[in-house]
């Protein structure tokens, strides 16, 4: 296993690599000079010239993206253009809270699609199932700024229940962690139940069924086990889509995440922040898929990661 380990972690240099080609040029891409929205509108030629000299602006692309990587590696990720202070200050005041916020939404989409999933696939083809598989869709159908607004109106306006805005208190993150968990149990609902039926109908589920083992033991110990290697898989790219995919909800919500730090940045054309922000966002989408692929091994001992 360690073998394996190593020899993932190598074969993200080139995917981080990559990334950061492709976000460098993006961002050069947008209209705009970050010279002069820095210096003011009111700034002369030559205030903005000085502000771009300064910044490295003036520096061939090639040039400035192979002075970023080198920084990079030696773990600085350069300053903010708005405010001057080190990018690695700028994303770690933001970084717990968007961790945060991915964990208890996977925690709460992977509670309530385990046990939705089991349900449906020991109830299969029934009212139960149907009514389930409904609600699924409708909660993978919702678009998290429309569901995030609805809880807003009704739990922390109407009943005053939570507190519609901010992080730090259990009131404030009730509303947003149902948001974002929502349509995470919505898949893991229906990859449980399809991956629950393929067991369910194996020669050794009917087997342990015919030797008179319980029922719940026969669906907890022996086919849930075996169902679970898709779901994780699916569970692990959820987590990864929520640390990129905060930035609605963290709006709506007004949570200081790293989703609102990225698009802050782009308004201002912070360069810097953008690529750190997606280099740190996209490292820890590769260390999560890691996380996956090993707890494959704990799950099947059969399986070989070597």
């Amino acid at each position: 296993m360690f073998t394996y380990i190593v020899r993932r972690l190598i074969q993200t240099i080139p995917v981080l690599f990559g990334v950061t080609i492709l976000v460098f040029s993006m961002m050069h891409l947008i209209p705009g000079d970050p010279a002069q929205i820095i210096a003011g509108e009111s700034a002369s030629e030559a205030q903005v010239e000085q502000m771009r000299e300064r910044l490295g602006l003036n520096d061939p692309l090639p040039q400035q993206y192979f002075n970023y990587i080198g920084n990079a590696i030696q773990g600085d990720l350069g300053n903010s253009i708005r405010s001057g202070r080190e990018v690695t200050q700028e994303i770690s005041g933001r970084f717990w809270v968007t961790i945060e916020l991915a964990i208890y939404s996977t925690i709460l989409s992977v509670f309530i699609g385990l046990i939705a999933g089991i349900i449906s696939a020991t109830r299969h083809y029934t009212f139960l199932d149907t009514m389930i598989m409904i609600v699924a869709l409708f909660g993978l159908s919702m678009p998290n700024f429309w569901l995030g607004l609805m809880l807003i109106q009704y739990f922390a306006i109407e009943f005053r229940w939570f507190l519609p805005s901010g992080w730090g208190s259990w009131q404030q993150a009730v509303l947003p962690v149902i948001t974002l968990g929502t349509a995470g149990a919505a898949i893991v609902a229906r990859m449980t139940r399809s991956s629950m039926l393929e067991v369910i109908g194996q020669d050794y589920i009917r087997t342990a069924r015919a030797k008179g083992v319980k029922e719940r033991v026969v669906i907890y110990r022996h086919a849930l086990k075996n169902a679970l290697i898709p779901v994780v898989t699916v569970v692990g790219l959820q987590f990864g889509v929520l640390l990129g995919g905060t930035v609605l909800t963290e709006t709506v919500f007004a949570i200081n995440g790293m989703g609102r730090l990225i698009i802050d940045a782009i308004r201002a054309r912070d360069f810097p922040i953008v690529q750190g922000t997606v280099l740190v966002i996209s490292l820890l989408f590769v260390l999560v898929n890691l996380l996956v692929d090993i707890s494959y091994r704990f799950l099947n001992k059969r399986i070989d990661l070597d």
